[in-house]
């Protein structure tokens, strides 16, 4: 029983970080820490890396404090919700959507086309105002309607 428990809580925390990140992309990216999201939004430098990846950074420390110093029973069960994200994050937004690395350009299931559609009306947007569409793995519904 403990295990389902164990679960549950993996299952609860990774479905719980969608609203972080939607929450975090919209009030925090597109809103005080603008200066750090910015670049991602503004194709003005050359870099591979981006002052945007430090958001990845955050929530990888945030996960290894629930793996390394969080002394409670579902501590692991938490550490290794947020790490699944960031891993289903980093593979659909950063692989996926945006190729850091050239895999998955193919991809034609009706999801992956409602993702990359909702990303692309996101990016749409320049600035920090205006935005739409601030979630990554569950887009809004108008763009999962074409399920050809």
């Amino acid at each position: 029983m403990n295990i389902l428990i164990w679960i549950v809580v993996f299952i609860a925390t990774f479905l719980g970080m969608e609203f972080m990140a939607w929450f975090t992309h919209k009030y925090v990216m597109h809103g005080f820490l603008w200066v750090l999201h910015r670049d991602h939004h503004h194709k003005d430098h050359k870099s591979w890396w981006e002052r945007n990846d430090l958001f990845f950074v955050f929530y990888a420390v945030v996960s290894m404090y629930f793996f390394m110093v969080a002394e409670f029973q579902f501590a692991v069960a938490i550490g290794a919700g947020i790490a699944g994200y960031g891993l289903a994050y980093f593979l659909v937004h950063d692989i996926f959507i945006h190729q850091r690395f050239k895999l998955f350009r193919k991809a034609d299931h009706w999801y992956a086309k409602g993702i990359r559609r909702a990303h692309k009306i996101h990016h749409k947007h320049l600035g920090k105002e205006d935005g739409e569409c601030f979630g990554m793995l569950i887009p809004p519904a108008k763009f999962l309607k074409n399920r050809k």
